[in-house]
């Protein structure tokens, strides 16, 4: 076999053995926008019931808004992407709150004062869960978002199943494909 022959088979199977690391996309919300996912209503991935302490101090648990639609989005205060998305998820919250649609950060800082800070600066009318650990990115369904990058968001439907995924910064715009057909008319 020569070196050009070894090599495209080692790209081969490495294209098939990526293939099965992670969920398939059901659906495209945004077509041409490989950084989104959506999954249709029978194939969505459960989502653990994420727990923990708030940036506030206090308890706080994803299941709290089952019923709700919730946008989950991890930052940190030192995250670029995440301090430009900041006023786009302030104007989500604001737009489908009223709606039924809840926006809970999960925030990557190792210091809860930055983390504070960012929420302060930011204007932020939302909860985010302190996280420095990562310990809530390891309950995640194995290949739904690429954790080691920031910022990354979860649409979680009303059941607490994963409508959607969104890899990097987000806009109003882009999430109201994917979260309006969730909200009740």
């Amino acid at each position: 076999m020569t070196a050009r022959s070894a090599c495209a088979a080692v790209v081969a199977v490495c294209g098939v053995l990526a293939g099965c690391s992670s969920p398939a996309p059901v659906s495209d919300a945004s077509p041409g926008d490989p950084f989104t996912r959506t999954f249709a209503e029978g194939r969505r991935p459960v989502l653990a019931d994420l727990a923990g302490t708030s940036l506030d101090g206090g308890g706080i648990r994803l299941s709290d808004y089952r019923g709700k639609v919730v946008l989950i989005n991890a930052w940190a205060s030192w995250c670029g992407p995440c301090r430009a998305e900041a006023p786009e998820l302030r104007l989500v919250q604001e737009t489908w709150g009223g709606r039924g649609l809840r926006v809970l950060g999960l925030d990557n800082d190792s210091s809860r004062a930055a983390g504070l800070a960012f929420q302060k600066d930011h204007h932020l009318g939302y909860p985010s869960l302190h996280d420095p650990s990562g310990k809530q990115a390891l309950r995640l369904p194995r290949g739904l978002v690429n954790t080691q990058v920031m910022p990354y968001t979860i649409v979680v439907d009303t059941t607490g199943r994963v409508a959607a995924t969104r890899m990097g910064a987000v806009t109003r715009n882009q999430l109201a494909k994917i979260v309006e057909p969730l909200l009740p008319k």
